[in-house]
């Protein structure tokens, strides 16, 4: 078997990883990126999700690096895309116009724009990417994983990696469990953490719904209806007690009231139509608004709704079988969800379907038009050295005007609402206000293990915060955090451990953060703790969106 060596290993090339790999190899190390798919970017890209962000997203609060990846993504559809003279000259360009992000685009956009980023440290040999890769085994000595063992999906071919220093970045913790790296996975108690909203009893397959996602174009006049899926009475009939009714539906759950709501697919006669609180403006991802008269092709809007949460089977903790059940029905659902649209959803004009809905799997890199990976809310979570639980960030918990708890370790911020999904537990949605946070860098370190580094969703987090930690920017800062702490670690001669517990070293290793990377730290003292009620810091203008 062959083997080749590195400075760093990431496992995962989601936005956690690409982050992580782009930063270390920026700061000199080299690095091997592994990941699954063909695509780079995780739930941007391959699980087709547009970024779910907070207001200040466009400030120098945002680290640089994120800012560089939002900007390029608007540059692509500056220079490439025949765009009218307003939107061209729109300084924060949102190429769809959709209401949850101040972004909404293409996936496959955003996969070309990582690729651009990365593509002179390639060249340079400084970042090798193994594409599509998964890691199958790795080894250990003592506290140390000694090896990684990766084998290609196309070729069947292993490898062997070995670094000083790994980081898992995979979607649901992969290599936790490969290197028997001790973690935890669904819901703590109550009584563990004292946290208000946890159950009062540990339910570790209590764990949020995933969704496949996918891109619909509108074409009114065509006809693009799918073959009905052969579980689509079960979707269509089937109603959970925690639902108003059928998933195939226009009614859901307002998240944080739990009282019914309905959002049709259209709200007005005029489809095209902007600002408007129906599901085809919620992620809609190219606007017609924003292209000259001349463009052929219709509207494209990102279906990641509640209607396709998947919430029947849970991916963790369960046999093979299970979870390859888990996987067919969340598939299933979406497109049931799509042929019920197409035929039998009610119309505003009284009658049924929209046959010119047709699934654009050319925006989403498939041949059937769902996204590459599904969409993962919650991952393997590593025993860290800290944990962030909801006392340290909840509003609830630590008083209306307290602001999240200060963090000495700091190595970036982020801020979400506590976003729990309905669960497989059975459990309805948990949506709470919380405080803009900070990112302690005892989170991405795991007990037991010295040279390992979490850099997703597999952090120190609770189930509960978890739900505030898990999008998409405060991914990126989590992978970036990192990739410069390899870095950092490398020209000291020293370990994550001995930064995280030296105070000297853990100075130094934040004014690489601030001085060199421009990533702040800590949030203004009027935005971390304002004085006001929890709508003083909405993230966009759907706040519990993904």
């Amino acid at each position: 078997m062959p083997e080749l060596l590195t400075d760093l290993i990431v496992i995962g090339g989601g936005l956690g990883g690409t982050a992580a790999a782009l930063t270390a190899a920026r700061l000199g190390r080299r690095v091997i990126l592994v990941e699954r798919s063909d695509w780079l970017g995780g739930q941007l890209t391959a699980q087709a999700v547009p970024p779910d962000e907070h207001q200040w997203i466009e400030t120098s609060l945002t680290s640089p690096s994120y800012q560089e990846l939002r900007r390029r993504i608007r540059d692509h559809y500056r220079r490439d895309y025949p765009l009218t003279g307003q939107a061209r000259e729109w300084e924060t360009l949102n190429p769809g116009f959709g209401n949850v992000s101040r972004l909404c685009h293409e996936p496959r956009v955003a996969a070309l724009v990582i690729q651009e980023m990365l593509s002179p440290l390639i060249a340079s040999g400084a970042l090798t990417v193994l594409s599509p890769y998964e890691a199958v085994a790795a080894d250990r000595d003592g506290e140390l994983i000694s090896a990684v063992h990766v084998r290609s999906l196309r070729s069947g071919n292993e490898t062997t990696l070995r670094a000083p220093l790994v980081v898992d970045a995979t979607e649901l913790g992969e290599l936790l469990e490969l290197a028997r790296v001790p973690y935890v996975i669904g819901a703590e108690s109550g009584d563990e953490h004292g946290e208000l909203h946890a159950p009062a009893v540990a339910d570790p397959l209590d764990q949020q719904a995933v969704s496949w996602c996918c891109a619909l174009e509108y074409r009114p006049g065509e006809e693009h209806t799918i073959d009905r899926p052969a579980g689509y009475a079960h979707w269509r009939d089937t109603v959970d007690p925690r639902w108003p009714g059928p998933q195939l539906s226009w009614d859901d759950v307002v998240p944080d009231l739990l009282t019914r709501r309905t959002r049709p697919l259209f709200a007005a006669a005029d489809h095209e139509a902007a600002g408007i609180d129906d599901l085809w403006h919620y992620r809609r991802i190219l606007a017609r608004r924003n292209l000259e008269p001349g463009f052929p092709g219709g509207e494209i809007t990102l279906v990641n709704w509640p209607q396709i949460d998947y919430w029947e089977l849970p991916l963790l903790g369960v046999d093979d079988d299970t979870r390859t059940r888990a996987l067919q029905g969340a598939r299933e659902l979406t497109l049931s969800l799509v042929h019920w649209m197409q035929t039998e959803a009610p119309r505003l004009d009284g009658g049924h379907g929209y046959p010119g809905l047709r699934l654009r799997g050319d925006v989403t890199g498939t041949e059937d038009g769902l996204a590459k990976e599904v969409y993962v809310r919650e991952s393997r979570r590593i025993k860290a050295l800290f944990t962030v639980t909801e006392a340290h960030i909840g509003r609830e918990m630590r008083g209306a005007e307290a602001g999240a708890e200060l963090f000495d370790d700091s190595v970036g911020i982020g801020y979400y609402r506590i976003d729990l999904h309905p669960s497989t537990s059975g459990r309805t949605y948990v949506d709470i206000d919380c405080f803009p946070f900070q990112i302690p860098l005892g989170a991405l370190l795991p007990q037991g293990t010295t040279n390992l580094l979490a850099a997703c969703k597999n952090i120190g987090t609770t189930h509960i915060t978890n739900g505030a930690y898990r999008l998409h920017p405060v991914e990126w800062s989590i992978g970036e955090a990192a990739g410069a702490l390899s870095a950092f670690c490398a020209e000291s001669r020293t370990s994550p451990q001995a930064v995280h517990g030296t105070a000297r070293l853990l100075a130094d290793f934040q004014r690489l953060l601030t001085d060199r990377l421009g990533i702040s730290l800590a949030w203004p003292e009027e935005i971390r703790a304002p004085r006001a009620r929890h709508d003083s810091i909405p993230n966009e203008v759907t706040a519990h969106a993904g």
